[in-house]
């Protein structure tokens, strides 16, 4: 019993020591970090913003890897399968980690227990955006026009599941707009089908439709923040638009696979909180209307349990469900 006792005592402090060397040379190698949007949305703006900075205090070269579709969940699942060995990293947002957690009702993963935040990175308010030739310039007056058009106002958004297309649910909710869904596999084609006029509206995150609405493809209906933003100044808020209480936004961060060492979890953290505070990366994000939210890997699950039970509520309202 006492030679059992010493075996295993040996097997866990070799374990220990193993990690311990494990973390010390991570990392040996580039790391992947997986975008679950097509290119041309906030993911790919995040990543490009943080990935290059990060990329230089780590000492390897982080290399962005697109992963679109199923709302997310085929890069979350694809993530939570992946070695524990801190070399895949996801760039998650609300829908991964809170929205899809309701509204599906299977997933190939725990949401709770197949992943470890390693930090947060931003929260970015929701726009919703339209093709110039739409006789509708602001809220009020888009739900008056989806009445007369009935069934036939569409909105594009980056997936099922998403902060875009959960907000303008929302809106629908509180204003009676009769506004149609149209999901799409990541921001970038919704835009783009929007710009050319294949869809009236699109919603996102400001920091992917700013861009064309500062350019006049896109003109901008309202934004889901509780104050104007200083990036997009002309962008009333849906609540002074006349659905007071109303706000959506999204927040994102970085997570691992369940088990990755705990010190390699500290050093992508720490990495990626100086990559927040270098001037470069803050006056790009700023500049774009996303709100810095960096912090501890506790806080960003805290965050995360909160957000799940939050939006329990809101799938629940509405009524939608991926079976």
């Amino acid at each position: 019993m006492v030679r059992v006792v010493k075996v295993g005592l040996a097997l866990i402090l070799l374990s220990a020591f193993t990690l311990h060397a494990f973390a010390q040379g991570y990392p040996a190698k580039p790391i992947r970090m997986v975008v679950p949007f097509a290119p041309g949305g906030t993911g790919e703006f995040l990543s490009r913003s943080i990935t290059p900075r990060m990329g230089e205090l780590i000492g390897q070269q982080f290399i962005v890897d697109f992963r679109g579709g199923a709302g997310t969940t085929l890069a979350a699942g694809l993530v939570a399968a992946a070695p524990a060995d801190g070399y895949t990293v996801l760039i998650q947002t609300i829908t991964t980690q809170a929205i899809n957690h309701s509204l599906y009702s299977k997933l190939a993963y725990d949401t709770r227990k197949d992943f470890a935040l390693v930090g947060l990175i931003a929260v970015i308010p929701v726009v919703l955006a339209s093709h110039p030739s739409l006789p509708a310039r602001n809220a009020k007056e888009l739900v008056a026009l989806s009445h007369t058009r009935a069934g036939k106002l569409d909105f594009a958004s980056p997936g099922i599941g998403t902060a875009s297309h959960f907000g303008v649910e929302l809106f629908k909710l509180v204003s009676k707009a009769d506004l149609t869904h149209i999901p799409y596999k990541g921001a970038g084609p919704a835009i783009v089908d929007a710009m050319a006029g294949f869809v009236p509206l699109v919603t996102d995150n400001i920091t992917s439709l700013k861009p064309h609405i500062d350019s006049g493809k896109l003109r901008g209906i309202a934004i889901g923040s509780a104050q104007r933003s200083e990036a997009a100044p002309q962008l009333a808020t849906f609540a002074e638009s006349g659905y007071p209480g109303f706000e959506a936004s999204s927040w994102w961060g970085i997570l691992v696979p369940a088990r990755t060492p705990a010190a390699v979890i500290t050093r992508l953290n720490s990495e990626l909180n100086k990559a927040l505070e270098d001037s470069a990366v803050r006056s790009r994000l700023l500049t774009h209307g996303a709100t810095i939210k960096s912090g501890t890997p506790g806080q960003a699950m805290e965050l995360m349990m909160s957000e799940i039970e939050k939006w329990a509520k809101v799938v629940k309202a509405t009524g939608a469900r991926v079976d």
